[in-house]
C-alpha cells in the first residue's frame, strides 16, 4: 500500500503524479490506521469462527 502512494513520474507524459493530499496531509497515516483496524478485526472474527471438522483438525486448538 505505501509503495502505491509515493511520487511517481508518468511514463508516457513525464508529469509527476503525486497522490498527497494537500487538504489532507494526514490522509496517508489514517489510512493506515484503518487497514490495521480492518486488519485485526478480520483476525478476531476468523478466530472467532467454528471449527470445519476437517479431517485431522482437532477442535479448540489453533492452526498455524
Amino acid at each position: 500500500m505505501i509503495d502505491q502512494y509515493r511520487v511517481k513520474t508518468g511514463r508516457g507524459s513525464g508529469i509527476a503524479i503525486a497522490p498527497n493530499r494537500a487538504n489532507d496531509p494526514q490522509f496517508i497515516v489514517l489510512l493506515i490506521g484503518k487497514v490495521i483496524s480492518v486488519s485485526l478485526e478480520t483476525v478476531e472474527i476468523v478466530e472467532g469462527l467454528p471449527a470445519l471438522g476437517a479431517p485431522g483438525e482437532k477442535e479448540g486448538t489453533e492452526q498455524a
